[in-house]
């Protein structure tokens, strides 16, 4: 799940990227073009809803690449990004 909020004072977005925590195995990190794809920069944390989550904040107008980076170095994608390209998803903040 991603949510996107902007603020118009300062001109960006942040995203917050959130998966179940049923369906993580071990901890998961979310690196992409925003932390120069340094793993674990943004760990997910799990949260007291059933979700693990982490935000980072962009420049508005910012197409962001992204991918989640499990245990044992498993890549995987979100199928709620704006767009799933071969290196990994896109999200227009």
């Amino acid at each position: 799940m991603l949510k996107k909020s902007r603020s118009v004072a300062s001109a960006t977005c942040t995203i917050t990227f959130a998966l179940p925590t049923a369906s993580l195995d071990g901890p998961v990190s979310v690196v992409g073009t925003f932390n120069d794809w340094t793993p674990g920069t943004h760990p997910l944390r799990r949260r007291s809803n059933g979700t693990a989550s982490t935000s980072v904040t962009v420049p508005a107008g910012t197409a962001v690449r992204f991918r989640y980076l499990g245990a044992h170095g498993h890549w995987f994608d979100d199928a709620d990004a704006d767009e799933i390209t071969a290196d990994g998803g896109v999200v227009l903040a």
